[in-house]
């Protein structure tokens, strides 16, 4: 064998191993990544979770809006990824508790009855204003003393967390928006910016963050500005109002 011929040999070699020890790296990288999403989602291989939505605001028991069935798809895409499987269910249809599946609840509580459940266990330091007559404080966040007035069209705040509770490992993904586009805002920040999420609250973290949707009369759900990082507040019991207090005053002589 010449030398010009040898040299072809190995460097035909070289770029062949190159080539598969870049390929099993980038492999390597990607399942890494998944096993980390998969984590921090709850959603081993084969899993099952619940995607749970509420009713569509002025509408009948089963009406879903449109942007709510949007985050739906958007959830949905990031559970197929995981090699995991979703069960939608209605918002008064769901009867299991805290851990036992990986759930992802959508809606505030005006309009689902789960979204209710899991602010008032396990976050009591929100407060959301459901009185259905119109009002500068409708559908309003107040969240550790703090409130988060909407503009309709103009300026919405959603509420993006992730909670656990009970016997069970798996979260409870919570996305609870103003408004429903709001609610696909949410939901396509969480599908979109979930690996950045467990590396800085880690796979098994709990947080409460609150999100501000601008001008989606325009924009649509793709403007979303992370606004505060809420989670002691929102997993802390608000403080009774002063004079209120539970235990009663002596009566003075």
């Amino acid at each position: 064998m010449d030398d010009n011929l040898r040299e072809i040999v190995l460097g035909v070699l070289a770029a062949g191993v190159t080539t598969s020890l870049g390929w099993f790296g980038r492999t390597y990288l990607w399942h890494r990544r998944l096993r980390r999403t998969r984590r921090f989602l709850g959603l081993p291989p084969h899993s099952e979770c619940l995607l749970v939505v509420g009713r569509k605001a002025s509408a009948g028991e089963g009406t879903v809006s449109r942007d709510d069935a949007f985050a739906l798809l958007e959830l949905s895409a990031l559970i197929k990824d995981c090699g995991a499987h979703a069960q939608v269910l209605s918002h008064d249809t769901v009867r299991q508790g805290i851990g036992e599946r990986t759930e992802f609840c959508i809606g505030g509580p005006g309009s689902n009855r789960r979204a209710a459940a899991h602010l008032h266990s396990l976050l009591p330091g929100v407060r959301v204003n459901t009185d259905a007559e119109p009002g500068p404080d409708q559908a309003s966040f107040t969240v550790g003393g703090e409130r988060h007035r909407m503009e309709k069209g103009s300026v919405e705040y959603a509420l993006l967390a992730r909670l656990t509770a009970g016997e069970g490992t798996h979260p409870v993904f919570v996305v609870c928006g103003q408004r429903a586009v709001a609610n696909q805002a949410a939901a396509r920040y969480l599908a979109r910016h979930h690996a950045r999420l467990a590396r800085r609250y880690g796979v098994d973290g709990v947080f409460c963050l609150l999100l501000r949707v601008v001008n989606s009369q325009a924009y649509g759900p793709d403007v979303v500005e992370l606004v505060a990082d809420v989670t002691q507040a929102a997993t802390s019991p608000q403080a009774p109002p002063q004079g209120t207090g539970g235990g009663r005053r002596r009566a003075r002589n």
